[in-house]
């Protein structure tokens, strides 16, 4: 949408241990990335490195950017810059007007996200989905996708919305909080406590037996057989994430009915995970007198596997009789939906994200 958009939005990743600065015009990166350490502890000190990264982003630049765009940790108040108490900034504390603050520094607009938002922003925009529809135009199907859920696992499970083109925030800038849905295995605690790298460690020590402190790497590599450990469990550790995350997944794409674009630090995995997971949204599902049947109304296609694909571009297309006439009209007897994992990264596509955030607020 914005490839040959001539302005320049300057953007941040913003982690608890390192902020990356970087600028974007026409949907590529413009400027070598600057990274400075976040100062997390210290407000001031945080305050001014964020300062100084714009400023140090604004001389590689040959015209003065139009904003300031970029996802931060929450919670926060994100449509007004406030950012609340956060567990990684210790210093963030009572509500910081990050958004203000920045604003009066550069005497532009700034735009302040969650990273989940964003990533779907970006994957709906740039990402899985221009890439899945013309994939299937290049297929002769007619089918093509407006809607999207992007999903991210890593140290916790987050998820944005955007419909037909448009990021969905909802009223308290509070849309697509999937991590607090309830976990099937856990069912007193929240879905995150079983889809995050914490859950990937947990449940290889419990079924393995090995208490070390593995990273999810290290895990992956035992299900590669590049590392000794236990490859059952290693298998069995990204399985259980892909089921657990599959159960809440369903339950938000039957309020979206769109794609879902899988990414964050735990995708390496997704040979293991997205299985599991389409799995788990093809499941059933009973009544009380005993009866079963598919939990969802669309049937779910790994995307990433080609000869998922190609059932999933042809679909259930049958020829219906016109009651009375003689002529016949196409039945889409399937419905259908995929989920497919980023080819963006997500970084780049939250980046992305923000970048055309900020230009469909300056041009509304």
């Amino acid at each position: 949408m914005y490839n040959y958009d001539k302005r320049i939005v300057m953007t941040l990743d913003a982690g608890g241990t390192n902020f990356v600065f970087s600028a974007i015009q026409g949907n590529e990166e413009i400027v070598k990335p600057i990274n400075y350490p976040s100062n997390a502890a210290n407000l001031d000190k945080c305050l001014q490195t964020l300062v100084d990264g714009f400023e140090a982003v604004m001389t590689q630049l040959s015209e003065k950017p139009v904003a300031i765009s970029f996802a931060f940790p929450g919670p926060a108040d994100y449509p007004n810059g406030i950012i609340g108490d956060l567990t990684n900034f210790p210093s963030f504390r009572g509500g910081i007007a990050l958004g203000p603050f920045l604003k009066e520094k550069f005497d532009m607009p700034v735009y302040i996200n969650n990273d989940g938002d964003l990533y779907a922003y970006g994957e709906a925009l740039a990402g899985v989905l221009p890439e899945l529809n013309k994939k299937l135009e290049d297929a002769g199907s007619p089918k093509r996708y407006k809607n999207l859920i992007g999903i991210t696992f890593g140290t916790g499970f987050g998820a944005g919305i955007a419909v037909d083109g448009k990021l969905h925030m909802g009223d308290n800038a509070a849309g697509g909080e999937i991590w607090c849905f309830r976990n099937k295995k856990f069912s007193s605690c929240i879905a995150e406590e079983s889809v995050s790298i914490r859950a990937v460690k947990r449940v290889y020590a419990e079924r393995s037996g090995d208490d070390s402190d593995l990273t999810p790497k290290d895990i992956f590599d035992i299900a590669e057989g590049t590392r000794e450990g236990n490859k059952a469990a290693a298998i069995g550790a990204f399985e259980e994430l892909g089921e657990i995350a599959g159960d809440a997944i369903a339950q938000a794409v039957t309020l979206i009915d769109g794609i879902v674009a899988i990414g964050g630090g735990l995708v390496g995995a997704g040979k293991y995970i997205v299985p599991a997971l389409v799995r788990e949204l093809n499941s059933s599902i009973s009544l009380l007198n005993g009866n079963t049947f598919t939990r969802l109304p669309m049937k779910a296609f790994n995307l990433d596997s080609d000869a998922e694909f190609d059932a999933f571009k042809d679909g259930c297309v049958k020829m219906v009789n016109i009651p009375g006439t003689d002529k016949q009209v196409e039945y889409h007897a399937e419905k259908r939906f995929g989920v497919a994992t980023t080819k963006l990264g997500a970084s780049k596509a939250i980046a992305l994200g923000a970048y055309a955030y900020a230009l469909s607020q300056l041009g509304e």
